[in-house]
């Protein structure tokens, strides 16, 4: 069955410039780290997309419904369709003392922010350094290599995919939770108390589960905190 817009699909990619064949995103764990691309901290893993949302570059976007599940497929995005074409006017050459100022001590490649904007440090001499403004992508042709694993049909594969986009660093299975005709009630594991940013992901679970499943009036979290019983001390005789 073909896929089509707002259909829930888990993706693995492998993204490269088709110039260079330099490997800049992945989902990848094994290749990001032999890649150097490899952050710590950073969850590499299959990616949930609703098709047509804009989750990922909407020209990839686009390409996902013409995919087969489970079927590898490359993606060649031009520059037009991806962080456009390069600017020489936005390359400019700015003293090196006025950065050492700001405690930045420029290397080539190195992304620091001036002005406000992000730059990328492209050549030092001369007490000068040349920035350069553009996008670090642009200009360049984009091939992404997409698997699509699967394609979510019910609502409760739809639900924790949802909640695992919101809290990746917690194990899908172990969030409980219940799908009633308005009302979707969430267990909250004992790992995702804690987290940095927890409030602000359920409320970005909320607003998706309102999105895709319109019928719900409320989301519910329930955080249940276990309380150890106290050892029994002794009597005296």
């Amino acid at each position: 069955m073909a896929l089509q817009k707002g259909d829930f699909i888990i993706i693995d990619y492998v993204a490269k410039v088709k110039e260079t064949g330099e490997i800049f995103d992945t989902t990848n764990e094994e290749v990001a780290k032999k890649e150097h691309l490899y952050k710590e901290g950073d969850i590499y893993e299959p990616k949930l997309v609703v098709i047509g949302e804009g989750w990922v570059l909407k020209a990839l976007d686009e390409s996902l419904a013409t995919m087969e599940i489970g079927k590898p497929t490359s993606a060649e995005i031009p520059p037009s369709k991806a962080f456009g074409d390069r600017d020489a006017e936005k390359v400019r050459r700015v003293p090196l003392r006025q950065l050492l100022a700001k405690e930045i001590t420029p290397s080539i490649g190195l992304r620091i922010e001036y002005g406000g904007k992000m730059a990328t440090v492209r050549a030092i001499g001369a007490g000068r350094v040349l920035l350069d403004f553009n996008p670090p992508l642009a200009g360049k042709t984009l091939v992404y290599e997409v698997t699509i694993q699967k394609k979510l049909e019910t609502a409760e594969e739809r639900v924790a995919a949802i909640i695992h986009r919101r809290v990746p660093a917690v194990e899908q299975a172990k969030f409980e939770f219940t799908i009633k005709p308005k009302t979707v009630s969430v267990e909250m594991p004992e790992e995702a108390f804690y987290l940095e940013g927890i409030q602000v992901a359920k409320r970005g679970i909320v607003m998706d589960v309102q999105k895709f499943f319109p019928q719900t009036t409320s989301v519910k979290f329930t955080e249940t905190f276990k309380v150890e019983p106290k050892a029994e001390t002794e009597k005296k005789p």
